[in-house]
């Protein structure tokens, strides 16, 4: 049984974006709450495991342990989405862009249930 499409869609996101924050980590690091610590060290820890939960979702024996990594993945990403928000220039499209990403964090974590329950 192959992926269903919006779950392809969210497998595709996490796995490309793990592979920007594996090439390029300076794209992400200011997106890391400074309380964190070492910003570098965060953004390539979620790059593998961003890359590493695709691959599980990808494979139907681990999909649905794949569709639990999400969930956890994409509700842990929270925090930096309110630090982008936190720090983002004030000027209405950069506001706007950063307020959008936290929103749309409920109909990805949404196809990530549907995953990791099988549906």
């Amino acid at each position: 049984m192959g992926l269903p499409g919006r779950a392809k869609v969210l497998a595709a996101a996490l796995g490309g974006s793990g592979v920007v924050h594996l090439v390029r980590p300076r794209t992400y690091e200011w997106l890391v709450p400074p309380e964190l610590g070492d910003a570098r060290r965060w953004v390539l820890a979620s790059g593998v495991a961003e890359i590493g939960t695709a691959v599980l979702m990808a494979a139907p024996a681990t999909r649905r342990a794949g569709g639990w990594a999400a969930v956890g993945l994409l509700a842990a990403f929270v925090p930096a989405h309110l630090h982008t928000i936190r720090v983002v220039p004030k000027k209405p499209l950069p506001l706007a862009v950063a307020a959008l990403r936290l929103p749309l964090q409920v109909p990805m974590i949404g196809i990530a249930l549907r995953v990791a329950r099988g549906r």
